[in-house]
């Protein structure tokens, strides 16, 4: 079972993510939580999935579409600090990949589909990832960041943003 991250091994900024993350097996949980995502979103209707709670924040269809980007984005980042790459990664604007991505022109269920092959793919690596390589240490967004804390961060974020989805959406 994969070792739950200190808070020394990421930015503070990533400390509510990874403290949602409840206690387990980590694909079990990724894999609970896909169940719950698909749920969730074929629950909602193509019109509802245009909401927005208030101005200037993002439509369901948004929401779905930037926790995707995201995971996609961090798992690229499991992937090279996973293997021992050094090398400086790069941060994103998540308003500037919402408002590229154009989730409000795709259907939900196109949308959906998108979230549960990319939920899949990070399961698989991380199911793959060697042991030694959890606690390897690399940089991303101008902080140092392990494997093991990527993950949970993946799995806090999409957490995260269901929750919002529950709470102020629907």
């Amino acid at each position: 079972m994969l070792q739950r991250p200190t808070e020394n091994e990421y930015p503070k900024y990533y400390v509510p993510y990874v403290q949602s993350v409840p206690e387990g097996d980590l694909t079990e949980i990724l894999n609970d939580h896909l169940e719950k995502m698909t749920e969730l979103f074929e629950g909602i209707s193509e019109e509802d999935s245009l909401f927005r709670y208030a101005e200037n924040k993002w439509s369901i269809k948004e929401v779905l579409g930037h926790i995707t980007d995201t995971e996609r984005i961090m798992s690229y980042r499991l992937l090279r600090v996973g293997r021992g790459d050094q090398t400086e990664l790069a941060g994103f604007d998540e308003n500037f990949f919402v408002q590229g991505a154009k989730s409000n022109q795709r259907s939900l269920k196109d949308l959906l589909e998108d979230f549960i092959t990319t939920r899949n793919a990070t399961i698989s690596l991380i199911k793959n990832m060697p042991e030694e390589a959890w606690a390897n240490e690399g940089f991303a967004n101008g902080s140092q960041i392990t494997t093991r804390a990527i993950a949970y961060i993946i799995t806090g974020h999409e957490a995260h943003h269901r929750s919002i989805i529950k709470d102020r959406y629907l």
